[in-house]
């Protein structure tokens, strides 16, 4: 089924889509169309939505929906998400599978309601307390906010983590086409979730190890499943990257204003090729290293002052220079933009 469709709208329809069936938050805008929504879809199929009190609020009835075994999410913007920091380090620390959608805006503080991709640190080194990972996608387009959303619940269970869908206010405020492809939800067996019965009563979820032996095994155990994921879920795309003697890279908006600097630098002669990183955490490295390893120069265009940077130059590892172009509080640089910097500043390095 094609439809005309908000980014948003998509992840709402994506998480029903994956068999989520309980969604608690409170609306924020740039993403206030997702609780809205969420709203008048999931009582439609015998889901629950419910409008909590606080941000704070949501995401702990996230972690009780998601102890009970049930496809849970939220989600929010940059001020909201910060308020939910604390119970998504317990979530992490209890295993407990569930989906954090972070449209991103203005900051730090109340900021605006303009887009940015500022919460890239918050997101992807933690943001709570503790040693734990998120599982990042970062959608691009319409389509992608669906088809990401799907694959967040599915990685979610997998692994027992949470995951979090973030992208710029841009792509969750634009509309596109969207095609929706209907199929069987199986979501898996959970025996580790408390279900209220004898069998299950026995399950408590909890993050407390009261011993530093206890505790230190749990964070092994918690370690060596994010290097599975690192080592198994990393996803990327590239563009006109074979023969690239400039590399750019760029996620969410910015990875589809690069498409176009691309072209328009290889009609001027520059023969520039763009890197996009699909998962922010994981990070995809390797695949960065290989490709980067071809090129002159990289340039890292971000809506932040530069955060993506510092784990781009860590997978290049000083093997070629790392530039930075960064725009902020709302604005989006456009290709020309884009394309009068890479002469100006990396053009002596072809």
């Amino acid at each position: 089924m094609r439809q005309l469709c908000k980014g948003n709208v998509a992840i709402v329809k994506g998480a029903l889509m994956a068999g989520c069936r309980g969604y608690y938050g409170y609306p924020i805008t740039p993403a206030s169309e997702i609780a809205e929504y969420a709203a008048l879809l999931f009582p439609q199929v015998g889901g629950t939505f419910l409008q909590a009190e606080s941000e704070v609020s949501a995401i702990n009835m996230v972690y009780g929906a998601a102890s009970a075994g049930v496809r849970a999410m939220t989600a929010s913007s940059g001020p909201g998400v910060s308020l939910m920091q604390e119970g998504i380090s317990y979530l992490a620390g209890s295993e407990l599978p569930c989906v954090i959608v972070d449209i991103v805006r203005g900051g730090p503080g109340l900021g605006n309601i303009a887009p940015e991709q500022s919460d890239y640190f918050a997101m992807t080194k933690g943001g709570g307390h503790g040693c734990y990972r998120n599982i990042v996608l970062a959608p691009a387009s319409v389509q992608e906010m669906f088809d990401y959303t799907v694959q967040a619940f599915e990685l979610s269970d997998k692994y027992r983590n949470p995951a979090v869908i973030m992208t710029d206010g841009f792509v969750g405020q634009m509309m596109e086409p969207l095609d929706i492809q209907y199929r069987e939800i199986v979501t898996p067996e959970k025996p580790w979730a408390v279900k209220g019965n004898r069998e299950t009563r026995k399950n408590l979820i909890s993050s407390i190890y009261l011993t530093p032996d206890l505790l230190e095994a749990h964070i092994r155990h918690l370690d060596q499943k994010y290097k599975e994921i690192e080592k198994n879920e990393a996803l990327y795309e590239t563009y006109m990257a074979e023969d690239a003697e400039v590399l750019v890279v760029g996620h969410g908006i910015i990875s589809r204003v690069l498409r176009s600097t691309v072209d328009m630098a290889r009609a001027q002669g520059m023969k520039v090729g763009l890197f996009r990183p699909i998962t922010l955490w994981p990070f995809p490295s390797k695949a960065l290293a290989k490709v980067a390893d071809r090129a002159a120069c990289v340039m890292t265009v971000e809506m932040s002052t530069g955060q993506m940077v510092e784990d781009v130059k860590l997978a290049v590892n000083g093997k070629v220079p790392v530039e930075f172009y960064g725009r902020y509080g709302g604005n989006v640089p456009s290709a020309e933009e884009i394309n009068a910097e890479l002469f100006s500043r990396v053009a002596s390095l072809v």
